[in-house]
């Protein structure tokens, strides 16, 4: 019997332990290496079939833009399969937008497992994932739906293993535009590269799993964000105080901090009294996304 609709379809967001620049295409697309790691602040997603071919999104909580990436992915899958269903997808909105935690490509990537069941249409991961490229650099990594080691524009993927541990992430009320800081003649674009090379880094995963080790790196979109909104630098230096490290992810503006080992919930909070339209929660890493068994080829 054919699925009617699928409920409580979560869509996590991620940080980056670090993130370097270390070169620039001919086009302009930037090269980075980083480590991506989910953590369970998730957005959720209820997805109904519809047999009248309408793709139709409803906010039960913030509202998002009138043609969002998540109706944008519905869209290329429906196209790209040629599928006559269509979908009424609703979305509680809980990861912050403008933070750099991959909110919205979690909810599009989401949106693409959720729909490949849905209308039965037993894509493998990697077809999925080629489609998931056409719509954002970071949306391949939630389809893939493990934490990796990232490279290129962001469609190399590498899974690794990253240690469990809890975060505090402080996401200060401004957001911060991505095209501003990659234009910013304060980014660093020419970061050593630790690829041993490109083709032969799948021999190289034990390796590469020392980048996620606490305070490897940096973040080379930080000291652009933080000339650009104050507050990246003073969550930066809030959470240190707490914690003793702290880090911006992606573009910003959210800051986390490495709160404790993947044990029971670390006794130490997310400083309180936070600055009016600031949020913080803390988070604890995910081994895998949950729905990581979502395509044929599991």
């Amino acid at each position: 019997m054919a699925l009617a609709a699928l409920y409580d379809v979560p869509a996590p967001a991620k940080l980056n332990l670090f993130l370097h620049v270390v070169g620039r295409r001919a086009d302009g697309y930037h090269l980075i290496e980083s480590v991506f790691v989910l953590i369970d602040w998730c957005d959720v997603l209820h997805v109904e079939r519809r047999a009248d071919g309408r793709l139709q999104r409803h906010d039960l909580e913030a509202p998002l833009p009138e043609d969002d990436l998540c109706l944008r992915a519905a869209r290329s899958l429906q196209q790209a399969s040629g599928t006559r269903d269509g979908a009424d997808i609703s979305i509680a909105k809980r990861v912050p937008w403008g933070a750099g935690m991959g909110g919205g490509s979690s909810d599009a990537a989401s949106t693409l497992l959720a729909l490949n069941r849905l209308w039965r249409l037993r894509w493998p991961r990697e077809r999925l994932e080629a489609l998931a490229l056409t719509l954002g650099a970071d949306v391949p990594f939630f389809v893939r739906g493990r934490n990796a080691f990232v490279s290129g524009i962001g469609e190399q993927i590498l899974p690794i293993r990253v240690p469990g541990a809890w975060y505090a992430v402080v996401k200060p009320a401004a957001a911060i535009e991505t095209k501003a800081i990659f234009g910013s003649s304060l980014l660093v674009r020419d970061t050593e590269s630790v690829m041993i090379s490109g083709s032969a880094a799948k021999q190289h995963a034990p390796f590469l799993e020392h980048c996620s080790a606490p305070g490897y790196g940096r973040n080379d979109l930080q000291p652009p964000a933080a000339a650009l909104v104050a507050d990246v630098g003073h969550a930066a230096a809030l959470l240190d105080a707490h914690f003793g490290n702290s880090r911006m992810t992606g573009s910003g503006s959210a800051v986390f901090a490495r709160a404790g080992g993947d044990t029971a919930q670390p006794g130490a909070a997310v400083p309180a009294n936070l600055p009016p339209g600031w949020l913080g929660r803390m988070c604890r890493g995910l081994d895998a996304h949950p729905l990581v068994g979502w395509t044929e080829d599991r």
